[in-house]
């Protein structure tokens, strides 16, 4: 069976085992992480879409996170749609390219993400303690270069580790034990010594990991600073509100770990826009307008618009 198996599949084709689960318990599985993958899309779908609709949220924070909705929805179409497909199919191949596409999809969404949480944290930053210059430092330009910078950052790493994962000798099994191409769970599989690409993929993450951190950490202790110092309890108030959103997202984003790879693919891109959401007055605010809109006249343009 197992020559016929190999036979059948071309050489350069790998086979993700996938999530390991009993027979039994697929499709409750499945179905779970379809309504996930359902929720998570239509939640960031409809964030961006308000974003844009409602000019009461064309203010940098929101422009940020619109740019988070649009990395999550990448992110998660990444992995989780083949994922699907291979849990109810009996072939479990993936072809070598789209292999490749997906290691350079999930390091640049991964990378864009944590560029761009950093940059929100930056952004909190300058709303706390320099409310008065904000307009200023926060412009529309300032704004659309950050965005690009974390997408530009994001994408490095995927146009660094790509190349060199997908240019190692594979030889022998070519069983990937994992439910999407990952790049550890790619390498097991080489049959040629790859402690130095482990190495320099090792720094690279830690750098990715290490910037973000720090301005994120920077952003807050500065925050705290001027947070303490403020007389008002309004104004406490107000920046705690402002800030506790952000912190809730990148503590799970952080948190996240390798054990629950699953967890950080599926779960968090559909509860970036809960949380931003749930807790948010502006954000539930345009909700409402626009189902008043879309209740009233507009309701064919809108539906143009969603699809």
């Amino acid at each position: 069976g197992a020559m016929l198996a190999r036979n059948r599949t071309s050489s350069s084709d790998f086979v993700l085992l996938g999530l390991l689960v009993s027979s039994e318990a697929t499709g409750v599985v499945f179905t779970v992480i379809f309504a996930i993958f359902v929720v998570a899309v239509m939640a960031n779908v409809l964030m961006i879409v308000l974003i844009q609709a409602d000019s009461r949220l064309h203010t940098p924070m929101y422009f940020l996170l619109s740019q988070l909705s649009i990395m999550d929805t990448l992110f998660i179409c990444t992995t989780v749609p083949k994922l699907l497909v291979d849990m109810v199919s009996k072939e479990k191949t993936i072809s070598f390219v789209a292999c490749g596409i997906q290691i350079f999809l999930y390091l640049t969404m991964i990378g864009s993400e944590f560029f761009l949480l950093g940059l929100m944290a930056y952004d909190r930053y300058v709303a706390v303690c320099n409310p008065l210059r904000y307009s200023v430092l926060m412009n529309r330009k300032v704004c659309l270069l950050l965005a690009a910078g974390a997408w530009l950052g994001g994408s490095l790493d995927g146009f660094l580790l790509t190349p060199i994962t997908m240019n190692v000798p594979y030889c022998g099994s070519h069983t990937i034990d994992h439910f999407f191409c990952e790049i550890p769970a790619v390498l097991r599989l080489a049959c040629a010594d790859t402690s130095l690409y482990e190495t320099l993929m090792y720094i690279c993450c830690v750098l990715m990991l290490l910037i973000p951190i720090s301005i994120i950490s920077t952003s807050y202790s500065l925050i705290l600073v001027t947070v303490h110092r403020m007389h008002s309890a309004e104004g406490r108030k107000k920046a705690f509100t402002t800030c506790s959103s952000h912190l809730t997202v990148v503590s799970i984003f952080y948190g996240a770990d390798k054990v629950v790879s699953a967890f950080y693919t599926i779960v968090t891109p559909m509860l970036n826009p809960l949380i931003y959401s749930l807790r948010n007055r502006d954000v539930m605010g345009a909700f409402k307008r626009m189902l008043t809109r879309c209740s009233s006249a507009q309701k064919v343009v809108t539906i143009t618009v969603l699809c």
